[in-house]
């Protein structure tokens, strides 16, 4: 998401041995769609590395244009939080540019709130872009 297409540089392997990396600590996932065997959008947890951020993870998802707004993120957004209560842990966290009006819908529509705003966060065909800081705490 956050890269332009000619940046990323990466191999298949190096992709497959950051999925093991990934999946090797008890408090990171994957989770993947698919359409007619073809991978249409994904979400990742990426947990705290330390005793003070363990119970949080990092979310960051990604669909496909052509299947957005047909629940594909909601589906995501279901069996992670599902693994995430599973794993305990307490605090969902994630990033969205403001003006990304369908993403702050399903964040909100999933339990999160905007918490802060990271002004000029990113740099969008030269013109500077805004995110919220959401999050959402699991009981």
């Amino acid at each position: 998401m956050l890269l332009e297409p000619d940046e990323r540089t990466i191999s298949v392997e190096q992709q497959r041995k950051h999925v093991e990396q990934v999946l090797s600590r008890e408090n990171q996932s994957i989770f993947v769609a698919e359409h007619d065997s073809q991978l249409i959008g994904y979400l990742s947890a990426t947990g705290g590395y330390y005793k003070r951020n363990k119970h949080s993870a990092e979310i960051v998802i990604g669909i496909l244009q052509d299947f957005t707004g047909q629940g594909v993120g909601t589906q995501l957004f279901m069996a992670m939080e599902e693994w995430a209560r599973q794993k305990q842990l307490h605090r969902l966290e994630l990033t969205v540019m403001t003006h990304n009006k369908a993403g702050v819908a399903l964040y909100k529509k999933r339990g999160f709130e905007v918490e802060g705003i990271k002004r000029h966060a990113i740099v969008i065909n030269g013109q500077y872009a805004d995110e919220y800081y959401m999050a959402k705490l699991l009981e």
